[in-house]
């Protein structure tokens, strides 16, 4: 009986001790909502499911405007609908498996950032003045290319003043052939066709008329005068955005949204400017 008494009494301690213990961690763990749980992980689950619903889309619509169709078997196909060798290396709409959707803003992409990297991001367009820095005209896009955008920003350069710019400089990301006929007699155009310091392809004149006559008006003296200008009038007031207003991410989500913010923060900008420039 002693010995079995000695062992009763362990037991009952271990088991008290056991009970001590789970008691101790019901009570710093909070309790679980297994309802609440289950919803919130299929929420998360819905919303991975719109964000590739979505990369899907914008992978389709690429691929159409490519030229591809649901029936082409992953062939290139000529103009005639024959297959002209190799092979699509995915099926119509379905995205690379490197491609990203952001959960929080549809609209936002991804575009490689200054210095290397990627990141999701927008694309603010600006066109300044000759003369102090003024941001005149100002967009936004949430394509990383600029090609299309000229046209654009000189429309809103004239909606801003009543008057097409005089003379518009540009580098070479705006360079296009649609984009050189949509502004002709519009305004003086300068536009770099390769990057400064660097070369650029051989321009077929024959089906790139207007690209070839920029590329030999590039080579005139008046022209790489003008376009040194670009530089000092366009970097400065983006240096100032990041820099002087600190402004370095959007607040708003969807494009419609940062849009409208990036307007109020150039024109922000533009109000300090004309501030500074009447106490000098």
């Amino acid at each position: 009986m002693l010995k079995a008494e000695a062992e009763l009494r362990a037991q009952i301690e271990a088991l008290l001790a056991k009970a001590r213990a789970a008691d101790g961690a019901q009570k710093n763990e909070p309790e679980l909502d297994m309802p609440a749980e289950v919803a919130r992980r299929q929420d998360r689950l819905d919303a991975i499911a719109a964000a590739r619903a979505r990369l899907e889309q914008r992978q389709r619509e690429a691929d159409l405007e490519r030229g591809r169709s649901d029936d082409d078997d992953q062939k290139p196909r000529g103009q005639d609908g024959k297959p002209k060798g190799g092979r699509y290396e995915r099926s119509l709409g379905v995205p690379q498996v490197k491609d990203q959707g952001n959960f929080t803003d549809p609209d936002i992409r991804i575009m490689q950032r200054a210095g290397g990297g990627f990141d999701p991001a927008y694309n603010g367009q600006t066109a300044a003045d000759d003369t102090a820095h003024i941001i005149v005209a100002a967009e936004l896009i949430n394509n990383a290319s600029d090609v299309h955008e000229l046209p654009t920003m000189v429309e809103a350069v004239k909606s801003a003043r009543g008057a097409y710019p005089q003379q518009t400089l540009a580098d070479a990301g705006y360079r296009s052939e649609a984009v050189f006929e949509a502004l002709t007699g519009c305004t003086d155009l300068v536009v770099a066709i390769g990057r400064e310091g660097k070369g650029h392809r051989a321009i077929n004149e024959a089906t790139l008329l207007l690209t070839a006559a920029m590329a030999a008006k590039m080579k005139t003296q008046e022209a790489r005068d003008a376009h040194r200008r670009r530089k000092w009038l366009a970097e400065p007031p983006n240096g100032w955005i990041t820099n002087v207003l600190g402004f370095r991410q959007f607040s708003m989500r969807g494009l419609h949204r940062v849009q409208a913010e990036w307007k109020l923060v150039c024109m922000a900008l533009n109000l300090r400017r004309m501030a500074t420039m009447q106490a000098g």
